[in-house]
């Protein structure tokens, strides 16, 4: 009995670190983004007179919909056989911001391939800069070796300069 006891107290005790855990992360975790938000925040001057004409042309438009769903919804009868304009403004927004927001989507998935394309190239020219830089060194490694010991050094140096000019390589056994 004592051994169940224990081996339960075992799970609570790991279970508890596990939701403890769980919980600092998800704590932590909003913390780098509410950071980012508050740096950007202070980044913008929000005095600026383009950017208040912006606010105030979305806060216009949304304004504007609101009237025009009211307007609507009165006078329904007039130009479709049921009235989907509710108070709340659902459908009349769907159709207002629907295609914006499959445009976004559009421009977010597009952009999301341009950036797998662009990481893939940026990788791709890592990886043949290592090589080459792996292929020079392996070239020089001899030289390097030689070069302070004897004049044979010089002699491979000019050598591997002049095969170089020439686009011939040339490897010593």
């Amino acid at each position: 009995m004592e051994e169940i006891q224990s081996a339960l107290n075992a799970h609570m005790d790991l279970m508890a670190d596990l939701v403890g855990n769980l919980t600092l992360k998800l704590r932590s975790g909003l913390k780098p983004a509410y950071e980012n938000f508050i740096g950007f925040y202070h980044a913008v001057n929000w005095k600026e007179p383009w950017l208040i004409s912006l606010i105030s042309f979305h806060a216009l438009l949304m304004f504007v919909a609101i009237l025009l769903n009211h307007l609507l919804a009165r006078n329904w009868k007039s130009f479709a056989v049921q009235n989907y304009f509710d108070p709340n403004g659902v459908f009349f927004s769907l159709l207002w911001s629907g295609p914006l927001m499959i445009i976004a989507i559009v421009i977010l998935v597009h952009m999301q391939f341009s950036l797998c394309y662009m990481i893939v190239r940026w990788k791709r020219a890592e990886l043949k800069h290592r090589a080459r830089a792996a292929r020079k060194k392996d070239e020089y490694s001899l030289l390097e070796i030689l070069l302070p010991v004897s004049n044979l050094g010089w002699l491979l140096l000019c050598l591997s300069f002049f095969l170089k000019k020439s686009n011939c390589t040339f490897v010593v056994h």
